[in-house]
């Protein structure tokens, strides 16, 4: 391939010739090659797709010039020069077909000649691209053939995953440039200068790296070459050599010899895949030496990128060998040179934080922590599961951290020495092309024990089945135990217990074949404690009830624990945690208070949250609370349940109070599909309100009322679109109505974006003679107390003007605001320029004794966080002109969302 760099236009132009062996045992009627720099030409591509599933709108907003893609495409067959027949599938245009003229047969080559044009794109969608000034990392970007396996091509597109099924092939690549820049590859370098000459023979892919600057660093010694510009916060040369030679010799000593001369470690690779945790600590308030810190990151981005280049399986379909190689390698290396440090650092050592788990954790304690986080919410997948199909967080976090646990946890249970031998001996086997390694690699596991490993696969690689196990009855004698263990889920894998004695393990035993109830008896060994599962080897969805005191005397088999602000669920405390609160309404004002639960960083099946405040307004006591018990449904489109009772009291009116208890049951379905944004929710309750200082005239209805409510939402929502709808069904002594609100959301492919709203509502019988339960036309009266309203009764000022969007949704105030028979209303909103809309509103409003009303208005949204901060500024409506009316400043409306808890959804969707 002879391909022309210009960085000044960000192109490449490529003549390539491939020769193609058919090494297969079938006849080959075409080959399939991957074009996967095409997967950034346009929004409509899988590569597109996938980043609106996960909320990412730059690729959507970007230039044209930012995007990338191939362009003048033109192949040819060597010898006849007669034009191929090629195409592109709609669904997939980053693989391109090629129509043979003959038909290939086993043991035969093809030869064809390729030109094309390569637009970079930038690299802030993915990391691959070009960046600032003339530096370019390229990946994934020339036409190269798709693997040929189980008699058909490997057809993968890119979604941004690593993943590319490339055969191995043998490149000989020459690149001149047309400005001064310095290029770098992990291909042999066989000739320097302009053009530079690169080589490299049974490679997956190979990485070009050009830059003007002097970024790049080479570091050799007997095992290979290692190109870096990984950053080193300002660690010295010498002793980044130090550990890059440390890190290279651990790697080739315990996996195996790196096939190649040349291997690149680039930040580009690392902040694709960083070390989480560690990547979100500013420099200046890290617990870690800067020694330790690039130690980490050299050593996680370097197996990651030896694993991959070196190693022939399936990227997409076996990517949990990749992920349980490299994490159990990271954890190996942490445990023999930094025995004893923390998840923390040397936060650990401060006495202000010794209490907290958060900091006592050990470092590699942490792993099965990111898995159990997306266990407890029911959202973690099998680790054999194609990755394409996984979540972002499973993909890139838990689901990498869990396959490292497997084999940690395999090790412990058959020998350390004996599968890290067979780790060896996979790897040594698989440099060359390998068709089942997921097969190849069970066979050298069980090969190298006698006991029965079948659960590991079975189970643990190939299952979302949970282990828990907890103790059931425990007798003891002084010089024995008898204790049964309960298995809680069914699933059978072996666990160990632990007896411990002053925080020394003083026996351990595994326990095996554990189905149903077992009970045993061993020597106490003078343990006064038991525990399953104490070094959690075993990724166990409960760690709470695995452990029993042999002591005669306790007040609880868990004492409590009170802890400041948040930490790690400790499975041998009954955690409280209490953390000082600020809330604001008109009434309460600006009112402290102290927030008592237990809601560590884990998901619990029981959750209490009680926050008494003081309101400065009223010289009181307010606040809320809530109880609430949580079900994971494992093998269910009802994916969860939850059983709560919710409390608050706090001022609606100076000086008057309202106290509004719920017992609530919440149905939540989700897509077998966990990729998929589609979600359901059905939501029974019952809303018992008490307000006093009420006028003596107010009927007790408005006093003290009770309201059943059944609410079913369903929505589907990513960057580019959302459709929704809300069906509302509420029934009380004094009323009865049914109400729908659908929501549809479209950003076009032209930047411009539509939002629609329709909502209708009517009563089913209406026996009050007051507008508190009436539909509300620019704001609802919420008697359910459902909304963060700052400023609930206000008529007129600054708090009237706060908008929620319910009911009517309209932005204009109306002399016919609410509606006691029926209402229907439209809201659409459509942007003119980034985040400024213009919008309008209409519907009907029906009363009793009235004619239907029809009413409308419009004007300009500054729409700055959909949902959390928008500003409408009202310009024309059925009250005329609005923009010449007196005190346009009181017409504006806002909204804006001041609770932490809906912000960070902003910040954590694209995970979850």
């Amino acid at each position: 391939m002879s391909a022309v760099l210009d960085t000044e236009t960000r192109t490449l132009s490529v003549t390539q010739q491939l020769v193609y062996v058919n090494d297969s045992n079938d006849t080959l009627q075409t080959i399939v090659l991957n074009n996967w720099i095409e997967a950034y030409a346009s929004k409509d591509t899988p590569l597109a797709k996938r980043f609106s599933d996960e909320f990412i709108r730059s690729f959507h907003l970007a230039k044209n010039n930012e995007r990338g893609g191939t362009d003048n495409l033109e192949i040819h067959f060597s010898g006849t020069g007669a034009a191929a027949d090629w195409f592109t599938m709609n669904d997939q245009p980053d693989l391109v077909e090629v129509n043979l003229p003959n038909r290939l047969l086993p043991g035969e080559k093809t030869t064809f000649e390729m030109t094309y044009l390569i637009k970079v794109p930038s690299d802030k969608f993915t990391g691959y691209g070009y960046g600032p000034g003339k530096k370019l990392y390229l990946r994934n970007c020339f036409l190269s053939p798709a693997r040929f396996e189980n008699h058909h091509f490997v057809k993968y597109s890119n979604n941004n995953s690593d993943d590319m099924a490339n055969a191995p092939t043998d490149y000989d690549v020459t690149i001149a440039t047309l400005q001064d820049v310095k290029l770098f590859s992990d291909l042999d370098e066989q000739e320097s200068g302009n053009p530079v000459r690169f080589v490299g023979k049974k490679r997956n892919d190979f990485v070009l790296f050009s830059s003007d600057s002097h970024e790049m660093r080479t570091y050799k010694n007997d095992v290979t070459e290692v190109v870096t510009d990984l950053k080193d916060n300002n660690i010295d040369e010498i002793r980044k050599a130090l550990l890059i030679d440390k890190i290279v010799h651990y790697v080739d000593n315990n996996i195996g010899r790196y096939p190649y001369e040349k291997i690149m470690v680039t930040q580009a690779d690392y902040e694709r895949n960083p070390f989480y945790g560690l990547n979100q600590l500013p420099a200046f308030i890290s617990p870690f030496p800067n020694d330790f810190l690039y130690e980490v990151k050299f050593l996680k981005t370097y197996l990651n990128n030896f694993l991959k280049n070196s190693l022939r399986v399936d990227p997409r379909a076996d990517n949990w060998i990749y992920d349980g190689f490299q994490v159990y390698f990271m954890m190996k290396y942490i445990d023999e040179n930094y025995p004893g440090i923390k998840m923390m650092g040397h936060v650990s050592k401060l006495g202000l934080f010794k209490s907290y788990n958060l900091t006592q954790l050990d470092f590699n304690g942490q792993y099965s922590y990111f898995y159990m986080l997306m266990a407890r919410k029911n959202l973690d997948q099998p680790i054999g599961a194609p990755k394409n199909t996984l979540i972002k967080f499973n993909e890139q976090i838990a689901g990498k951290y869990r396959a490292g646990l497997s084999f940690r946890y395999l090790a412990d249970y058959i020998g350390k020495d004996n599968v890290e031998k067979s780790i060896t001996a996979f790897y040594c086997k698989n440099q060359t092309v390998n068709r089942s390694a997921r097969d190849t690699l069970e066979t050298i596991l069980k090969a190298a024990t006698d006991k029965d490993i079948d659960w590991f696969f079975k189970t643990i690689i190939d299952s979302r089945e949970i282990v828990d196990y907890k103790f059931g009855e425990v007798s003891k004698t002084k010089d024995s135990v008898t204790f049964t263990v309960k298995n809680k889920t069914g699933t059978t894998v072996p666990i160990p217990v632990y007896g411990v004695r002053n925080k020394e393990i003083v026996f351990k035993r595994w326990l095996e074949g554990i189905s149903t109830d077992s009970t045993f008896t061993m020597p106490r060994e003078s343990a006064t404690k038991l525990v399953l599962n104490y070094n959690n080897e075993v990724p166990e969805y409960n760690l709470r009830n695995n452990w029993r005191s042999l002591k005669d005397f306790r007040i609880s088999n868990r004492p409590i624990k009170f802890v400041f602000m948040k930490d790690l669920e400790d499975p041998y405390y009954n955690q409280i945690l209490y953390v000082p609160t600020l809330t604001y309404n008109l009434y309460d004002g600006l009112s402290p208070g102290f927030r008592f639960h237990n809601k560590t960083i884990l998901d619990k099946p029981f959750v209490f949250d009680v926050n008494p405040i003081y309101s400065p307004n009223n010289q009181s006591l307010v606040g809320n609370f809530s109880f609430a018990v949580n079900q994971n449904n494992r093998d269910s489109n009802l994916f969860g349940m939850r059983y709560q009772i919710n409390g608050s009291y706090f001022h609606y009116a100076p000086e008057s109070a309202y106290f509004k208890l719920t017992p609530i049951v919440f149905m939540k379905f989700r897509d077998p599909d966990l990729r998929s944004n589609h979600k359901q929710t059905l939501v029974l309750r019952n809303v018992i309100v008490k307000r006093n200082n009420l006028p003596d005239t107010a009927d007790d209805e408005l006093q003290n009322y009770s309201v059943f409510n059944a609410k079913f939402i369903d929505g589907n929502t990513e960057a580019t679109k959302h459709f929704g709808y809300t069906t509302d069904l509420q029934l009380s002594k004094s009323f009865g109505k049914a109400s729908v609100d659908m929501q549809f959301r479209k950003l076009f492919n032209d930047n411009r974006q539509i939002s629609l709203r329709l909502y209708a509502g009517t009563f089913l019988y209406n026996r009050t003679d007051d507008d508190y339960f009436s539909f509300g036309l620019d704001r609802p009266t919420d008697y359910l107390f459902d909304y963060d309203f700052y400023g609930r009764s206000e008529k007129s000022g600054l708090f009237s003007q706060q908008l929620i969007i319910a009911e009517g949704g309209f932005k204009s105030k109306f002399g016919t605001p609410f509606a006691n028979q029926w209402i229907t209303t439209a809201n659409v909103g459509f942007n003119i320029w980034n985040w400024v809309e213009v919008y309008g509103d209409a519907g009907f409003v029906k009363n009793r004794f009235t004619q239907p009303e029809f009413l409308y208005d419009s004007g300009i949204r500054l729409n700055l966080v959909t949902d959390y901060f928008e500003l409408y500024f009202p310009v024309y409506s059925s009250n005329g002109w609005e923009v010449g009316q007196p005190n346009y400043n009181e017409k504006i409306r806002f909204v804006v969302t001041l609770d932490p808890r809906l912000l960070v959804n902003l910040f954590t969707r694209k995970w979850f």
